[in-house]
């Protein structure tokens, strides 16, 4: 969670891109193919991680820690 932290900052925030997110993740699917999905990963992650750390987007971090991996789908709040 600390690293995840690091994201909390507005500025990982670009409306574009977590739009994109947000209906890229209404399926469950795993994070790096979602991120890769709307776009450069360099540029998408921020945003992404962000999302996560808004509770926009959800991940199951008590099963296992945040991989490339981790399914990601957008969050009941956000539905």
């Amino acid at each position: 969670m600390r690293w995840l932290a690091g994201y909390r900052n507005p500025r990982c925030y670009r409306p574009e891109i977590a739009d994109a997110l947000m209906e890229r993740f209404v399926a469950p699917m795993p994070l790096f193919i979602g991120a890769a999905a709307v776009g450069d990963r360099l540029v998408v992650l921020p945003v992404l991680y962000h999302l996560l750390w808004r509770q926009v987007l959800a991940v199951d971090l008590a099963a296992a820690p945040l991989s490339p991996g981790s399914v990601v789908h957008l969050a009941e709040a956000a539905r």
